[in-house]
């Protein structure tokens, strides 16, 4: 009897199969090591794919930040892209900028419809400026120009430039405020302890005496926000014919 034969027999008379016979004990402990077999290769299988995973997990994470970097990118340079276009269309609370005078001189005026507009200020935090409305408000009806003027103020002991933006609330009336005139999208440099107004020529378009949207809107705000600027940085005036 070879050397597996007697080790069988001996574990077959310890009991190790539950004490039955040599034959029986041989095809029991035949299972067992099937069983051993199998379980290692699984094992050895579930260790290898665990280094697949990992390695696709990478994979997956070095591809989502990318996109997130490269989305992130997009979206910032889609701000003033999109500020911008709505702007020139009027959504968004953006006044549309720039008519011909052939609109201006053949628009009719709704007389019915007065309306009261109020004027706003603001000033970012790296502008060191005094900007204010010089009026609180003024009272128009659509087809009618109105003209109306800001304040700005350099207090400092150095030139400062300064550019500004603007919107309309409610942001729906935004397509119907039109401005002739204005200083938006411009620079405007101030020298030191320098002190300029700043008109803004516009009208309520006809059309909003028409839209049912309106019909409930009485007063109408027109905002600017000046921010800092370098100098030769310029915004396109959207909208101009």
């Amino acid at each position: 009897m070879d050397v597996c034969g007697r080790e069988w027999v001996r574990l077959a008379a310890k009991g190790v199969c539950g004490g039955w016979g040599p034959w029986r004990a041989w095809v029991c402990l035949r299972g067992q090591a099937a069983l051993a077999g199998r379980h290692w290769t699984s094992s050895a299988r579930f260790s290898g794919g665990g280094q697949d995973w990992s390695q696709r997990n990478r994979t997956v994470l070095t591809y989502l930040a990318a996109a997130a970097v490269g989305m992130a990118g997009v979206s910032y340079a889609a701000v003033p892209l999109y500020r911008l276009y709505c702007q020139a269309t009027g959504l968004g609370g953006s006044a549309v900028a720039g008519h011909g005078s052939d609109q201006i001189e053949t628009m009719e005026r709704v007389k019915d419809r007065i309306l009261k507009i109020t004027f706003n200020a603001d000033v970012h935090s790296s502008l060191q400026w005094n900007f204010r409305p010089q009026q609180t408000e003024v009272y128009v009806v659509p087809g009618e120009t109105a003209l109306a003027f800001y304040k700005a103020k350099n207090p400092t002991d150095k030139p400062i430039i300064g550019i500004s933006t603007y919107n309309v609330v409610p942001f729906e009336a935004g397509q119907y405020f039109n401005k002739i005139q204005c200083f938006c999208f411009e620079e405007q440099r101030l020298n030191p302890h320098e002190e300029v107004d700043m008109p803004v020529f516009f009208f309520i378009d006809p059309e909003f005496a028409e839209d049912p949207k309106m019909a409930k809107v009485s007063l109408i705000t027109l905002s600017y926000t000046f921010f800092e600027a370098k100098e030769g940085q310029k915004l396109p005036l959207p909208g101009y014919n």
